[in-house]
């Protein structure tokens, strides 16, 4: 873990959100206190039955927050973009890590002390709503992404989490092309599916001319066709 030298207008980049709901003094507290880490591509961020130590927040790269199952499969929860934050659910409930989280490709997080949040929470009553909103839009993804991974059929599974994909990164210069490059392994993760199914019906989708495939680079070409196949399940 390194510290980093820092500028109020730095911190300030890096969380925003945060950053504007904090009084001077507050600020000034989160600058003497706050670190910096990075993160080799693959490298796990946090273990399952870890304490909580911190709050993060991803400031580049892409993260994957994921839980083991049965027979050594993993099941992806989440996905984190830049600028938002993670890992501070199982401090406020008391209780060690229930998840995993690791880096997709080479990122940097921003760690701030949970004591620390603890101690602004009980000043500042904005950042108590902030994360009461933050945890709120956490479980309706949360229970939306339950949903269509038990309840549709592995088609529909795969065009959801394509799409999934495509709203959280976006996509490339050419409007199309997806701005994450995920192994079958992940992607069949992200849809609670086994790899060979998830490379099986990645290939039908090629055929159908849904989308277009080079090596893990995944271009969608018919976006409404794939929302029809996700809603249809």
């Amino acid at each position: 873990m390194v510290k980093r030298e820092t500028t109020v207008l730095d911190i300030a980049e890096s969380i925003p959100d945060l950053w504007q709901i904090l009084t001077e003094e507050q600020r000034e507290l989160l600058v003497k206190n706050y670190t910096i880490q990075r993160f080799r591509k693959n490298e796990t961020i946090y273990c399952e039955g870890e304490t909580p130590m911190h709050l993060m927040c991803l400031l580049s790269g892409k993260v994957k927050i994921y839980k083991e199952g049965v027979g050594g499969r993993s099941q992806i929860i989440r996905v984190m973009k830049n600028q938002e934050y993670f890992a501070y659910r199982a401090f406020f409930a008391e209780e060690n890590f229930v998840t995993a989280a690791a880096a997709f490709e080479p990122c940097t997080i921003c760690l701030i002390p949970m004591p620390l949040i603890m101690q602004l929470l009980k000043e500042n009553n904005e950042l108590a709503v902030f994360f009461i909103r933050q945890l709120s839009k956490d479980l309706g993804v949360s229970d939306e992404r339950t949903v269509n991974l038990t309840q549709k059929h592995i088609r529909g599974r795969l065009a959801e989490s394509l799409l999934f994909l495509k709203d959280t990164y976006g996509v490339e210069e050419d409007q199309s092309t997806l701005s994450i490059y995920l192994s079958r392994e992940d992607l069949a993760n992200l849809s609670n599916m086994t790899t060979s199914n998830a490379i099986r019906t990645l290939s039908n989708f090629a055929n159908e001319k849904l989308i277009t495939i080079d090596g893990r680079k995944i271009k969608i070409i018919e976006e409404d066709k794939l929302k029809k196949i996700s809603k249809i399940g």
